[in-house]
Protein backbone atom coordinates (compact mmCIF):
# COMPACT_ATOMS: atom_id res chain seq x y z
CA UNK A 1 0.00 0.00 0.00
CA UNK A 2 2.96 2.30 -0.50
CA UNK A 3 1.57 5.56 -1.89
CA UNK A 4 3.79 6.95 -4.70
CA UNK A 5 4.54 10.57 -5.49
CA UNK A 6 1.78 12.37 -7.37
CA UNK A 7 -1.27 10.57 -5.97
CA UNK A 8 -1.87 13.23 -3.28
CA UNK A 9 -1.56 16.99 -3.82
CA UNK A 10 1.04 19.12 -2.07
CA UNK A 11 -1.13 20.77 0.64
CA UNK A 12 -2.56 17.46 1.84
CA UNK A 13 0.88 15.81 1.63
CA UNK A 14 2.28 18.56 3.85
CA UNK A 15 -0.61 18.18 6.30
CA UNK A 16 -0.10 14.43 6.41
CA UNK A 17 3.60 15.02 6.97
CA UNK A 18 2.76 17.21 9.97
CA UNK A 19 0.45 14.50 11.36
CA UNK A 20 3.15 11.87 10.84
CA UNK A 21 5.81 14.04 12.49
CA UNK A 22 3.55 14.63 15.48
CA UNK A 23 2.78 10.92 15.77
CA UNK A 24 6.47 10.03 15.63
CA UNK A 25 7.28 12.64 18.28
CA UNK A 26 4.59 11.27 20.59
CA UNK A 27 5.78 7.73 19.90
CA UNK A 28 9.39 8.61 20.73
CA UNK A 29 8.22 9.80 24.11
CA UNK A 30 5.85 6.90 24.68
CA UNK A 31 8.46 4.33 23.63
CA UNK A 32 10.59 5.32 26.62
CA UNK A 33 8.06 3.53 28.84
CA UNK A 34 7.98 0.45 26.61
CA UNK A 35 11.67 -0.16 25.96
CA UNK A 36 14.18 -1.66 28.34
CA UNK A 37 17.48 -3.47 27.95
CA UNK A 38 15.66 -6.61 26.76
CA UNK A 39 13.12 -5.13 24.36
CA UNK A 40 15.25 -2.41 22.71
CA UNK A 41 17.23 -4.95 20.63
CA UNK A 42 14.00 -6.82 19.86
CA UNK A 43 12.44 -3.63 18.45
CA UNK A 44 15.27 -3.23 15.94
CA UNK A 45 14.82 -6.86 14.95
CA UNK A 46 11.06 -6.38 14.53
CA UNK A 47 11.70 -3.52 12.10
CA UNK A 48 14.10 -5.68 10.06
CA UNK A 49 11.66 -8.59 10.06
CA UNK A 50 8.82 -6.37 8.82
CA UNK A 51 11.09 -5.10 6.04
CA UNK A 52 11.91 -8.67 5.02
CA UNK A 53 8.33 -9.94 5.07
CA UNK A 54 7.09 -6.91 3.12
CA UNK A 55 9.19 -8.20 0.22
CA UNK A 56 7.05 -11.36 0.12
CA UNK A 57 4.00 -10.36 -1.90
CA UNK A 58 1.38 -13.11 -1.80
CA UNK A 59 -1.48 -13.55 -4.33
CA UNK A 60 -4.92 -12.61 -3.03
CA UNK A 61 -7.10 -12.37 -6.17
CA UNK A 62 -6.80 -12.56 -9.93
CA UNK A 63 -3.90 -10.30 -10.87
CA UNK A 64 -3.55 -8.78 -7.38
CA UNK A 65 -1.09 -9.40 -4.55
CA UNK A 66 -0.64 -8.17 -1.01
CA UNK A 67 2.08 -7.89 1.58
CA UNK A 68 2.42 -7.43 5.32
CA UNK A 69 1.90 -3.91 6.66
CA UNK A 70 3.26 -4.83 10.08
CA UNK A 71 1.55 -2.38 12.41
CA UNK A 72 -0.33 -5.05 14.35
CA UNK A 73 2.72 -7.31 14.61
CA UNK A 74 4.94 -4.51 15.90
CA UNK A 75 2.38 -3.17 18.38
CA UNK A 76 1.75 -6.58 19.95
CA UNK A 77 5.42 -7.58 20.13
CA UNK A 78 7.00 -4.33 21.35
CA UNK A 79 4.14 -1.94 22.19
CA UNK A 80 2.06 0.57 20.23
CA UNK A 81 4.41 3.56 20.52
CA UNK A 82 7.45 1.49 19.60
CA UNK A 83 5.37 -0.18 16.88
CA UNK A 84 4.73 3.16 15.16
CA UNK A 85 8.48 3.80 15.19
CA UNK A 86 9.28 0.32 13.82
CA UNK A 87 7.03 0.70 10.78
CA UNK A 88 8.18 4.31 10.27
CA UNK A 89 11.82 3.21 10.15
CA UNK A 90 10.90 0.57 7.54
CA UNK A 91 9.02 3.10 5.41
CA UNK A 92 11.90 5.57 5.62
CA UNK A 93 14.44 2.97 4.48
CA UNK A 94 12.17 1.82 1.67
CA UNK A 95 11.54 5.35 0.42
CA UNK A 96 15.14 6.57 0.56
CA UNK A 97 16.99 3.48 -0.62
CA UNK A 98 14.56 1.37 -2.63
CA UNK A 99 12.30 4.00 -4.25
CA UNK A 100 9.29 2.26 -2.70
CA UNK A 101 6.71 4.80 -1.53
CA UNK A 102 7.05 8.41 -2.64
CA UNK A 103 9.28 10.85 -0.81
CA UNK A 104 6.65 13.58 -0.93
CA UNK A 105 4.13 10.95 0.18
CA UNK A 106 6.23 9.76 3.13
CA UNK A 107 3.93 11.54 5.58
CA UNK A 108 0.89 9.90 4.00
CA UNK A 109 2.52 6.47 4.15
CA UNK A 110 3.56 6.84 7.79
CA UNK A 111 0.10 8.10 8.74
CA UNK A 112 -1.73 5.32 6.90
CA UNK A 113 0.64 2.35 7.22
CA UNK A 114 2.29 3.04 10.59
CA UNK A 115 -0.07 5.13 12.69
CA UNK A 116 -3.51 3.88 11.58
CA UNK A 117 -2.60 0.19 11.50
CA UNK A 118 -0.86 0.30 14.87
CA UNK A 119 -3.54 2.31 16.68
CA UNK A 120 -6.44 0.30 15.26
CA UNK A 121 -4.75 -3.05 15.78
CA UNK A 122 -3.71 -2.35 19.35
CA UNK A 123 -7.16 -1.02 20.27
CA UNK A 124 -8.79 -4.19 18.90
CA UNK A 125 -6.16 -6.39 20.53
CA UNK A 126 -6.58 -4.75 23.94
CA UNK A 127 -10.38 -4.93 23.70
CA UNK A 128 -10.25 -8.66 22.96
CA UNK A 129 -7.64 -9.30 25.64
CA UNK A 130 -10.05 -7.95 28.27
CA UNK A 131 -12.85 -10.38 27.37
CA UNK A 132 -10.96 -13.49 26.29
CA UNK A 133 -9.61 -16.01 28.83
CA UNK A 134 -6.04 -15.38 29.91
CA UNK A 135 -3.63 -17.55 27.95
CA UNK A 136 -1.31 -17.78 25.00
CA UNK A 137 -4.01 -19.04 22.67
CA UNK A 138 -6.13 -16.02 23.45
CA UNK A 139 -3.20 -13.69 22.75
CA UNK A 140 -2.64 -15.36 19.40
CA UNK A 141 -6.34 -15.22 18.51
CA UNK A 142 -6.52 -11.55 19.48
CA UNK A 143 -3.42 -10.84 17.39
CA UNK A 144 -5.02 -12.54 14.37
CA UNK A 145 -8.20 -10.49 14.66
CA UNK A 146 -6.39 -7.21 15.31
CA UNK A 147 -4.19 -7.66 12.24
CA UNK A 148 -7.16 -8.61 10.09
CA UNK A 149 -9.04 -5.43 11.02
CA UNK A 150 -6.02 -3.12 10.71
CA UNK A 151 -5.51 -3.62 6.96
CA UNK A 152 -8.95 -2.52 5.66
CA UNK A 153 -8.77 0.30 8.24
CA UNK A 154 -5.60 1.52 6.53
CA UNK A 155 -7.32 1.21 3.14
CA UNK A 156 -10.21 3.31 4.42
CA UNK A 157 -7.74 5.89 5.76
CA UNK A 158 -6.04 6.15 2.37
CA UNK A 159 -9.42 6.58 0.68
CA UNK A 160 -10.22 9.44 3.07
CA UNK A 161 -6.88 11.11 2.33
CA UNK A 162 -7.47 10.68 -1.40
CA UNK A 163 -10.95 12.15 -1.09
CA UNK A 164 -9.39 15.32 0.33
CA UNK A 165 -6.21 15.59 -1.73
CA UNK A 166 -6.40 13.25 -4.71
CA UNK A 167 -4.91 14.60 -7.92
CA UNK A 168 -7.24 12.75 -10.30
CA UNK A 169 -11.02 12.97 -10.60
CA UNK A 170 -12.44 9.53 -9.87
CA UNK A 171 -15.52 8.06 -8.24
CA UNK A 172 -14.62 7.92 -4.55
CA UNK A 173 -17.38 5.42 -3.84
CA UNK A 174 -15.90 2.97 -6.31
CA UNK A 175 -12.39 3.61 -4.98
CA UNK A 176 -13.50 2.97 -1.40
CA UNK A 177 -15.32 -0.23 -2.33
CA UNK A 178 -12.39 -1.56 -4.34
CA UNK A 179 -9.74 -0.56 -1.79
CA UNK A 180 -11.51 -1.95 1.25
CA UNK A 181 -12.66 -5.07 -0.57
CA UNK A 182 -9.23 -6.16 -1.78
CA UNK A 183 -7.57 -5.20 1.49
CA UNK A 184 -9.95 -7.39 3.47
CA UNK A 185 -8.42 -10.29 1.52
CA UNK A 186 -4.90 -8.96 2.14
CA UNK A 187 -5.83 -8.67 5.81
CA UNK A 188 -6.28 -12.44 6.00
CA UNK A 189 -2.66 -12.92 4.96
CA UNK A 190 -1.57 -10.19 7.38
CA UNK A 191 -3.50 -11.89 10.18
CA UNK A 192 -1.95 -15.29 9.48
CA UNK A 193 1.61 -13.91 9.42
CA UNK A 194 1.02 -11.88 12.59
CA UNK A 195 -0.53 -14.76 14.53
CA UNK A 196 2.19 -17.21 13.50
CA UNK A 197 4.97 -14.80 14.45
CA UNK A 198 3.44 -13.79 17.78
CA UNK A 199 2.75 -17.44 18.59
CA UNK A 200 6.35 -18.40 17.80
CA UNK A 201 7.78 -15.73 20.11
CA UNK A 202 5.26 -16.62 22.84
CA UNK A 203 6.44 -20.23 22.67
CA UNK A 204 10.07 -19.37 23.49
CA UNK A 205 10.09 -15.99 25.27
CA UNK A 206 6.59 -14.89 26.33
CA UNK A 207 8.15 -12.33 28.67
CA UNK A 208 9.34 -10.35 25.62
CA UNK A 209 5.86 -10.02 24.08
CA UNK A 210 4.39 -6.67 25.09
CA UNK A 211 0.83 -7.84 24.49
CA UNK A 212 1.30 -10.83 26.82
CA UNK A 213 2.31 -8.83 29.89
CA UNK A 214 0.22 -9.97 32.85
CA UNK A 215 -0.61 -13.25 31.14
CA UNK A 216 -0.22 -15.22 34.36
CA UNK A 217 -2.78 -14.55 37.07
CA UNK A 218 -1.74 -14.97 40.74
CA UNK A 219 -3.00 -17.80 42.92
CA UNK A 220 -6.01 -16.96 45.06
CA UNK A 221 -6.99 -18.24 48.51
CA UNK A 222 -10.62 -18.48 49.57
CA UNK A 223 -10.83 -17.25 53.16
CA UNK A 224 -14.20 -16.86 54.85
CA UNK A 225 -15.93 -16.96 51.49
CA UNK A 226 -13.72 -14.23 49.98
CA UNK A 227 -10.84 -14.53 47.52
CA UNK A 228 -7.54 -12.99 48.54
CA UNK A 229 -4.08 -13.01 46.92
CA UNK A 230 -2.01 -16.00 47.96
CA UNK A 231 1.42 -15.39 49.54
CA UNK A 232 4.12 -14.80 46.94
CA UNK A 233 5.82 -17.88 45.54
CA UNK A 234 9.50 -18.07 44.64
CA UNK A 235 10.34 -16.28 41.41
CA UNK A 236 10.67 -18.85 38.62
CA UNK A 237 11.87 -16.49 35.91
CA UNK A 238 15.18 -17.42 34.27
CA UNK A 239 18.38 -16.27 35.89
CA UNK A 240 19.82 -13.13 34.29
CA UNK A 241 22.63 -14.99 32.54
CA UNK A 242 20.26 -17.65 31.16
CA UNK A 243 17.75 -15.00 30.05
CA UNK A 244 20.52 -13.07 28.28
CA UNK A 245 21.61 -16.20 26.40
CA UNK A 246 18.02 -16.96 25.47
CA UNK A 247 17.53 -13.38 24.28
CA UNK A 248 20.63 -13.51 22.11
CA UNK A 249 19.49 -16.82 20.59
CA UNK A 250 16.09 -15.35 19.78
CA UNK A 251 17.66 -12.25 18.24
CA UNK A 252 20.08 -14.32 16.14
CA UNK A 253 17.31 -16.67 15.00
CA UNK A 254 15.07 -13.73 14.07
CA UNK A 255 17.82 -12.01 12.12
CA UNK A 256 18.72 -15.22 10.31
CA UNK A 257 15.07 -15.75 9.37
CA UNK A 258 14.82 -12.17 8.09
CA UNK A 259 17.92 -12.58 5.95
CA UNK A 260 16.66 -15.85 4.46
CA UNK A 261 13.24 -14.37 3.71
CA UNK A 262 14.64 -11.21 2.09
CA UNK A 263 17.66 -12.80 0.44
CA UNK A 264 16.16 -16.02 -0.88
CA UNK A 265 12.41 -16.50 -0.41
CA UNK A 266 11.62 -13.06 -1.84
CA UNK A 267 12.64 -14.30 -5.29
CA UNK A 268 9.50 -16.45 -5.31
CA UNK A 269 7.13 -13.66 -4.25
CA UNK A 270 4.17 -12.76 -6.45
CA UNK A 271 4.97 -10.28 -9.20
CA UNK A 272 1.38 -9.06 -9.47
CA UNK A 273 0.68 -5.44 -8.44
CA UNK A 274 -0.37 -4.95 -4.84
CA UNK A 275 -3.83 -3.83 -3.78
CA UNK A 276 -3.27 -0.09 -4.15
CA UNK A 277 -1.46 -0.42 -7.49
CA UNK A 278 -4.21 -2.63 -8.90
CA UNK A 279 -7.05 -0.37 -7.75
CA UNK A 280 -5.22 2.75 -8.98
CA UNK A 281 -4.78 1.19 -12.41
CA UNK A 282 -8.34 -0.12 -12.63
CA UNK A 283 -9.93 3.15 -11.47
CA UNK A 284 -7.55 5.39 -13.41
CA UNK A 285 -6.01 7.46 -10.63
CA UNK A 286 -2.52 6.12 -11.32
CA UNK A 287 -2.31 8.76 -14.08
CA UNK A 288 -1.16 11.29 -11.50
CA UNK A 289 1.87 9.23 -10.43
CA UNK A 290 5.23 10.98 -10.73
CA UNK A 291 8.73 9.57 -11.00
CA UNK A 292 10.23 8.71 -7.64
CA UNK A 293 12.85 11.11 -6.33
CA UNK A 294 15.17 8.18 -5.55
CA UNK A 295 14.61 6.38 -8.85
CA UNK A 296 18.35 6.52 -9.53
CA UNK A 297 19.23 4.83 -6.24
CA UNK A 298 21.57 1.83 -6.71
CA UNK A 299 18.96 -0.24 -4.83
CA UNK A 300 15.85 1.09 -6.59
CA UNK A 301 13.07 -1.48 -7.14
CA UNK A 302 14.79 -3.94 -4.77
CA UNK A 303 17.67 -4.78 -7.05
CA UNK A 304 21.37 -3.93 -7.04
CA UNK A 305 22.36 -1.72 -9.95
CA UNK A 306 24.64 -3.30 -12.59
CA UNK A 307 24.00 -6.86 -11.37
CA UNK A 308 22.17 -8.55 -14.24
CA UNK A 309 21.30 -11.83 -12.50
CA UNK A 310 17.80 -11.18 -11.14
CA UNK A 311 18.03 -13.72 -8.32
CA UNK A 312 21.39 -12.43 -7.11
CA UNK A 313 20.43 -8.77 -7.53
CA UNK A 314 17.16 -9.08 -5.64
CA UNK A 315 18.59 -11.29 -2.93
CA UNK A 316 21.54 -9.01 -2.31
CA UNK A 317 19.26 -5.98 -2.17
CA UNK A 318 17.07 -7.76 0.37
CA UNK A 319 20.06 -8.66 2.55
CA UNK A 320 21.32 -5.07 2.41
CA UNK A 321 17.85 -3.80 3.28
CA UNK A 322 17.57 -6.06 6.32
CA UNK A 323 21.04 -5.03 7.48
CA UNK A 324 20.43 -1.32 7.06
CA UNK A 325 17.02 -1.51 8.73
CA UNK A 326 18.21 -3.48 11.76
CA UNK A 327 21.11 -1.05 12.26
CA UNK A 328 18.95 2.05 11.83
CA UNK A 329 16.15 0.66 13.98
CA UNK A 330 18.49 -0.53 16.72
CA UNK A 331 20.20 2.88 16.80
CA UNK A 332 16.86 4.65 17.23
CA UNK A 333 15.63 2.32 19.95
CA UNK A 334 18.90 2.29 21.87
CA UNK A 335 18.86 6.09 21.80
CA UNK A 336 15.32 6.09 23.18
CA UNK A 337 16.37 3.53 25.79
CA UNK A 338 19.34 5.67 26.87
CA UNK A 339 17.08 8.71 27.10
CA UNK A 340 14.78 6.75 29.40
CA UNK A 341 17.73 5.88 31.61
CA UNK A 342 19.02 9.45 31.79
CA UNK A 343 15.68 11.16 32.42
CA UNK A 344 15.01 9.05 35.49
CA UNK A 345 12.03 7.05 34.19
CA UNK A 346 13.90 3.75 34.10
CA UNK A 347 13.07 1.61 37.08
CA UNK A 348 14.28 -1.59 35.43
CA UNK A 349 12.36 -4.79 34.85
CA UNK A 350 9.86 -5.68 37.52
CA UNK A 351 10.88 -8.54 39.78
CA UNK A 352 9.67 -10.33 42.91
CA UNK A 353 12.04 -11.11 45.76
CA UNK A 354 11.01 -13.88 48.15
CA UNK A 355 12.89 -15.06 51.21
CA UNK A 356 12.51 -18.82 50.88
CA UNK A 357 14.61 -19.56 53.93
CA UNK A 358 12.33 -18.02 56.56
CA UNK A 359 9.27 -19.46 58.22
CA UNK A 360 5.87 -19.07 56.58
CA UNK A 361 4.19 -15.75 57.07
CA UNK A 362 2.22 -15.68 60.33
CA UNK A 363 -0.58 -13.60 58.84
CA UNK A 364 -0.91 -15.91 55.86
CA UNK A 365 -1.13 -19.11 57.93
CA UNK A 366 -2.89 -18.00 61.10
CA UNK A 367 -5.71 -16.12 59.42
CA UNK A 368 -6.49 -18.91 56.96
CA UNK A 369 -5.86 -22.32 58.56
CA UNK A 370 -8.45 -23.98 56.32
CA UNK A 371 -8.11 -21.80 53.27
CA UNK A 372 -8.68 -23.44 49.91
CA UNK A 373 -6.53 -22.56 46.91
CA UNK A 374 -8.09 -21.41 43.67
CA UNK A 375 -6.18 -22.47 40.58
CA UNK A 376 -4.46 -19.75 38.59
CA UNK A 377 -5.69 -18.64 35.23
CA UNK A 378 -4.55 -20.48 32.14
CA UNK A 379 -0.93 -19.99 31.30
CA UNK A 380 -0.71 -22.05 28.17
Amino acid sequence: MHVPDGFINAPVSVAAGAVAAGAVAVSLRGARRELDERTAPLAGLVAAFIFAVQMLNFPVAAGTSGHLLGGALAAILVGPFTGVLCVSVVLLMQGLLFADGGLTALGVNITVMAVVTTVVAYAVFRGLAKVLPRGRRSVTAAAFTAALVSVPAAAAAFTLVYAVGGTTEVSLGKVATAMIGVHVLIGIGEAAITALTVGAVLAVRPDLVHGAHGLTAPFKLRVGGELIDAPATPDTTPAPAAAARSHRKLWAAGLAASLVLAGFVSFYASQDPDGLEKVAHDKGFDKGEKEHGAADSPLADYGVKDITDARLSGGLAGVIGVGVTVVAGSAVFWAVRRRRATDGTDSGPASVTVDTGSAPSTSATASAPTASATAPAENA
